[in-house]
């Protein structure tokens, strides 16, 4: 953030949940964790907002495609 209001940059930062895989070391943060982080990047003069999740119900989210044809491979 620093970086973009040093050289006054015009700057958007989509904001997308973690979409969590079976067995991963991760989750995802709550919906009032990422509304408050969104916030204070907002209040920092900069645009971030949420995106909604999509395709997670069939673990064709961000992330996980790769995870699940990675997992597919070492099998192979």
């Amino acid at each position: 953030m620093r970086l973009l209001q040093y050289y006054r940059l015009p700057a958007k930062v989509n904001l997308i949940p973690f979409n969590p895989w079976p067995n991963s070391p991760y989750e995802c943060s709550t919906p009032e964790r990422i509304a408050r982080f969104s916030d204070i990047v907002f209040n920092a003069g900069i645009s971030a907002p949420v995106r909604r999740t999509r395709g997670q119900d069939i673990m064709a989210a961000c992330g996980q495609l790769k995870s699940a044809a990675e997992r597919e491979s070492k099998r192979q």
